[in-house]
């Protein structure tokens, strides 16, 4: 081929291509509409988006680009939005280039990681998205008993990893959510009671500041930071790389489910509240009410990752209790348990849910969570999960993460396959909602919706926000992290 030739291929070639390196150099780039972060209009010019993508060694898609759409979706259809551009990174140096451009043009700006969000606040609508997705890998260190994970990795990568060497970490219940995500926001797990939360297990954070900097949070270097990372959410910067501590655990574990009928659920109920305190902590169980096409059902769900015979003789009662309709409990694999929601959980339904904390399952409580739940026009899973064992031995204060003295949280989540009638279902979950929440205090910051206002987090975090809020007007006085349960910089 011709020198000619092939420049005149090379060009046609290019106006295919993403926003990227040599690509970028060849390709005019048009001005960008786009959206500020106080919400109003604003014009990216397009030698800045050009100069910006070819920054980056990952992507910078436009909303004609291909790949687009596909990469914009979130897993909550509840949220079909738009950024302006998607920053496609491949590492922390994309990150810290994206984060400069969006301090600098001052850029409504969402940072995505597994895309888990359940309020919808890992996309935005005209600004700038953060990607993290490429960057995924779970590293682990059998000897050191760490695992070192990039932000884009999900939860089952970090089980799988872990699990061929015999160790475990709290990580969540469905086995596609993003691990930087749930960790931020303290992160439960079937593993809690006996580890303690996620954020509890990591060693050391790896994070992008809000004015750039590449930065290490742990308790040595910026150990503020690394206070704040701890159950504070997004919004000190982009976490990059975690480090967790990880624990000797026999991968096979004995697990399941046991099942009763509707009519039997305020026995199983008060068991539950009955076995639970006492409970070792190598037992997760959690009690629930769910729809099914027979009709709703109780149910407890079995995760023991001690001994088995142990486990055995334990959840004996349990499984004799009252007249079971099921019982599944047998040896399986960990991994195997953590994916037991995953299509329960589905990418790509409409999703919605409340979350609060209980100090007690009293019988009062127990009436009105099923009242609440029968006499609900619309139907939903509502769940309990326990929060004492290993989640009691660190200190409210030791760590942004600040209900650390209860002994069950409680969420409702409603997942529709289409968008029709979802404002009143919604209405109708909210409005069973307000007949429990005064039952709870608090709420989980990973299932904080768009309804929670600086009261409700003064309730939540109570004597430790005062903290989070020093810390953000240290790190992120702009508040360019915002799309998060946000922490203003100044009350």
């Amino acid at each position: 081929m011709k020198r000619r030739d092939f420049i005149a291929a090379g060009t046609t070639l290019a106006a295919c291509l993403p926003l990227r390196g040599w690509a970028a150099d060849s390709k005019g780039a048009a001005d960008l509409p786009a959206k500020s972060l106080d919400g109003g209009d604003l014009v990216l010019s397009g030698s800045d988006i050009q100069s910006f993508a070819a920054s980056m060694r990952g992507e910078v898609l436009r909303q004609d680009h291909s790949s687009y759409d596909a990469r914009r979706r979130i897993w909550n259809a509840m949220f079909d939005r738009r950024p302006a551009l998607i920053a496609c990174c491949s590492g922390a140096a994309d990150v810290r280039r994206a984060v400069d451009f969006a301090r600098e043009h001052r850029l409504l700006t969402a940072v995505r990681a597994g895309g888990h969000s359940l309020s919808g606040k890992s996309t935005c609508e005209g600004g700038l998205a953060i990607d993290l997705q490429s960057m995924q890998g779970v590293r682990v260190d059998p000897k050191a008993q760490r695992a070192y994970l990039e932000a884009g990795s999900l939860l089952g990568q970090l089980d799988h990893e872990c699990a061929a060497f015999g160790l475990a970490t709290t990580a969540g219940t469905v086995s596609h959510t993003g691990a930087a995500g749930l960790t931020l926001g303290g992160g439960f797990g079937r593993l809690g009671r006996r580890f303690g939360l996620a954020c509890d297990n990591v060693a050391s954070f790896d994070i992008v500041t809000a004015d750039g900097r590449f930065v290490r949070a742990n308790d040595r270097e910026n150990p503020d930071l690394y206070w704040g990372l701890r159950g504070g959410g997004g919004n000190f910067g982009v976490v990059t790389a975690i480090e967790y501590r990880v624990h000797p655990m026999n991968p096979v574990i004995l697990g399941g489910n046991v099942l009763w009928p509707l009519s039997q659920a305020r026995d199983v109920m008060r068991f539950y509240r009955d076995i639970t305190p006492t409970a070792p902590e190598e037992v997760h169980l959690e009690l629930g009410l769910l729809p099914t096409p027979d009709g709703p059902v109780c149910y407890i769900e079995v995760c023991w990752s001690g001994d088995h015979a142990k486990g055995e003789a334990w959840l004996a009662p349990l499984r004799k209790f009252g007249k079971p309709q099921h019982d599944d409990i047998a040896p399986m694999p960990y991994v195997r348990i953590q994916t037991s929601y995953d299509e329960q959980m589905a990418n790509g339904q409409y999703d919605y849910a409340k979350s609060g904390f209980l100090a007690s399952l009293d019988d009062a409580g127990i009436e009105t969570i099923l009242d609440v739940y029968q006499r609900a026009p619309v139907k939903f899973l509502l769940f309990v999960d326990p929060c004492d064992g290993a989640y009691w031995r660190v200190a409210p204060d030791a760590t942004a993460f600040p209900n650390r003295r209860v002994m069950y949280w409680m969420g409702l989540l409603a997942a529709w396959p289409s968008p029709e009638g979802i404002d009143e279902k919604i209405a109708q979950i909210r409005s069973g909602w307000r007949d429990l929440q005064p039952l709870t205090r608090g709420f989980y910051t990973n299932m904080a919706d768009n309804e929670t206002t600086l009261a409700g987090y003064r309730e939540n975090y109570g004597a430790n926000l005062e903290r989070l809020v020093a810390l953000k007007g240290k790190y992120d006085p702009m508040n360019l992290f915002r799309l998060n349960a946000n922490v203003p910089p100044k009350i």
